[in-house]
């Protein structure tokens, strides 16, 4: 008997797992809101300088005062950053002649917006860029601290998905795991749709951010009683607590007469290779230990690195398709949808590798077309995105599924935290890039079309994980090797022998 099939004598797809998946589920669902928030509380509105703070328009159209205060911009409409040094009250003299007032504007001189901006507010009530001095954060009192509760935030979310995804795909069978995972990731796309329609409807951004921040204080309070993933606690040598996890698990499924059956004895057996290859330490460098370990761990970071990287810097950037925000969200949450739909079908048929190898160079491809499309075609560049987005986020529901499946039990929470991590890297790095296209337009879309191939290459050389069991142990890995390296692998095995001889023996018996 294997864990596998106590996990099966419990109840592996009864109540408990629904249950347990769905309140899990419940903030990833919420998650979307915070980390794609900034297009709505950092939304730039139509602005320009504000008049001069001694001007008296008492007897004077805002239309006038704006065409005597502000030039206008080579597209014809007010500078947002400039204003006349002083009125130009001849410039509403309708006798004016077209080419006098063309050259008196071009030879007047203006300044930077001494007395601030002016700010079109009829889509947001108010911003952080309409408020920068003002209360950020919901409960800010500066931009600082609006900063710093979003670096907190950042972390809480990330570390909050993480825990999430190992609790789920270690209490589901192998058989599910496709099924479910993408499920937990469809909770992320309506959390992108329930964000437009939540911003849509409250156009403060103070209580917009506490709307969309509220929701995981429940969570907080239910998430006490998860059980703990039982395969981790018999590694951890905690096999009394896992016993007793595996009996509440069977009585909830309605399988009492199983769970006495349960007990330590039945519970060493099974796991009985887990527990001897689990008896050495284990740390963040176990990640790179061995050349399997080390091409895992290296692949995965450019995946996690260019999916981030270039969906953020799709995603984060919503005013740029010069329409609504509002529907630009809904349908770049929409094309989830059939993306995840198909990369499911994509995963069970084909295969975790070549579907995450696909996503990758596909949405790389899209973006790099788009740069190859005149801008006046709005609708093309914009459907070319939101493909591009759409191969991103398949990726996305890939490479958590994938990543947990090619990590073992003993490390998977520290290679799920640094894939992870170099996610952030990626997201972080993702708005710089758009700094590049002030003196070069087409170089950050150049740059998001070519990490996604790049980094679609490096998963080619990634173990295939379809229908196969969770690993628990390095062992494993090193025993499922690549396919074409499985005779190139004895020194790995002698490193692990000296880390835990009884691992590779007790491995070698059976």
């Amino acid at each position: 008997m294997t864990f596998s099939d106590l996990l099966e004598q419990v109840g592996s797809t009864g109540r408990f797992q629904v249950l347990h998946v769905t309140l899990l589920s419940m903030p990833i669902l919420m998650m979307a809101s915070h980390n794609l928030l900034q297009n709505f509380v950092a939304a730039v509105p139509p602005h320009h300088c504000a008049p001069h703070a001694n001007l008296s328009m008492s007897s004077m159209g805002a239309g006038d005062v704006l065409q005597a205060t502000v030039p206008l911009g080579q597209n014809g409409k007010p500078e947002r950053c400039r204003r006349y040094v002083h009125p130009q009250w001849q410039l509403l003299s309708s006798n004016s002649s077209e080419s006098l007032l063309k050259e008196g504007v071009e030879e007047i001189e203006t300044q930077s917006c001494e007395d601030g901006w002016y700010y079109k507010t009829t889509e947001m009530s108010s911003t952080i860029i309409t408020e920068v001095n003002g209360t950020c954060a919901a409960f800010s009192t500066s931009f600082t601290m609006f900063c710093i509760f979003r670096f907190c935030c950042g972390m809480a979310l990330s570390g909050l998905v993480l825990n999430s995804f190992s609790l789920i795909v270690e209490w589901i069978p192998t058989r599910v795991r496709t099924v479910v995972g993408t499920g937990t990731g469809y909770c992320y796309t309506a959390g992108q749709l329930i964000l437009a329609a939540v911003a849509y409807s409250i156009r403060d951004w103070r209580w917009l951010t506490l709307a969309v921040s509220l929701p995981f204080y429940v969570s907080f309070l239910y998430s006490w009683w998860f059980l703990e993933s039982a395969r981790w606690l018999v590694l951890t040598k905690k096999p009394e607590q896992a016993v007793k996890n595996l009996k509440t698990v069977a009585r909830i499924n309605g399988r009492r007469a199983e769970a006495d059956k349960i007990n330590l004895e039945m519970l060493q057996e099974s796991m009985k290779k887990e527990m001897a290859c689990s008896k050495g330490s284990y740390s963040a460098l176990d990640l790179l230990r061995t050349s399997t370990m080390r091409t895992i761990t290296v692949c995965l970071s450019a995946v996690w690195f260019s999916t981030s990287f270039a969906y953020y810097g799709l995603s984060m950037d919503l005013q740029k398709f010069g329409v609504s925000i509002y529907l630009i969200q809904i349908i770049f949450g929409a094309v989830d949808i059939p993306a995840k739909i198909l990369v499911t079908i994509s995963m069970s048929m084909l295969g975790r590798r070549p579907s995450q190898c696909g996503a990758l160079v596909l949405a790389g491809v899209m973006i790099l077309i788009n740069l190859l499309v005149p801008y006046d075609l709005q609708v093309l560049r914009t459907s070319l995105a939101v493909i591009g987005k759409g191969c991103l986020a398949a990726s996305f529901s890939c490479c958590y599924l994938y990543s947990g499946e090619l990590y073992p039990t003993v490390i998977r929470q520290n290679g799920m935290g640094w894939v992870s991590m170099m996610a952030r890297f990626g997201a972080m790095v993702a708005p710089m890039v758009l700094l590049l296209g002030e003196d070069s337009p087409w170089l950050p879309g150049f740059i998001y079309g070519g990490a996604p191939i790049i980094s679609g290459i490096f998963a080619f050389f990634l173990p295939e994980t379809l229908a196969q069991p969770l690993p628990d142990t390095m062992q494993d890995v090193e025993d499922r090797g690549f396919g074409w390296k499985k005779d190139k692998r004895l020194p790995e095995k002698e490193n692990l022998a000296k880390k835990d001889p009884s691992c590779v023996h007790l491995k070698e018996s059976v």
